[in-house]
């Protein structure tokens, strides 16, 4: 008898929000794509490695305007994307989209699109939300791509935004409007090959 062919038996990955009892793959998964793609995040792999894991646990308790989707291949965390709505009462209309990566070896399956579609089609559920901001380094160009692909546009140029190693990276501020009508493709055209940053954190 012929065994079952090894792709018989891959999950397809699974995109949910994350929970409390999420906090150690989340942290797993934050830390790894921190250190495989250092220029694209504010955040440095060893500040978010002190970070205490019931902090980590906190951040990922259940609010409907502070929600960080996963990406699951079977039981391992491979793609995170945070959404987080702002709470002033003159920027309650807008949210902005932070900590978006995919793990270097779970890429090129369209989990980055996958998850930022997830993020914008949750937003414009969210009542009275009008607008979704990200901030994307220069260097992550397949990101840039991305993100226009969903319809994100380039407002503005942060010059000297994060300084690693010496070097001075500039940050493309960008917003989606969503009271324009359209639907967003979860599946289609591969993600780039390279992090899908976005909000720098």
């Amino acid at each position: 008898m012929l065994s079952p062919s090894p792709l018989a038996t891959i999950h397809p990955p699974t995109i949910r929000p994350l929970a409390p009892a999420d906090a150690e793959a989340y942290r797993a998964a934050r830390l790894q794509m921190l250190q495989e793609a250092p220029a694209a995040f504010l955040t440095a792999a060893e500040e978010f490695a002190a970070r205490p894991l019931p902090a980590l646990a906190e951040r990922l308790r259940p609010d409907p305007e502070n929600v960080t989707f996963g990406a699951w291949e079977g039981t391992e965390l491979v793609g995170l994307c945070t959404l987080v709505r702002e709470q002033g009462p003159r920027s309650r209309h807008r949210a902005d989209i932070f900590g978006m990566g995919v793990l270097t070896r779970a890429q090129g399956q369209g989990l980055g699109r996958a998850l930022l579609a997830a993020a914008i089609a949750y937003a414009r559920e969210l009542p009275g939300l009008q607008s979704l901001h990200l901030d994307v380094m220069e260097t992550q160009t397949a990101a840039l791509k991305l993100y226009r692909s969903l319809g994100f546009e380039v407002w503005g140029t942060e010059p000297n935004a994060i300084c690693l190693d010496g070097q001075l990276l500039r940050s493309h501020a960008m917003w989606l409007d969503l009271t324009a009508s359209g639907t967003v493709e979860s599946s289609g055209t591969a993600e780039p090959t390279s992090q899908q940053p976005a909000g720098q954190s």
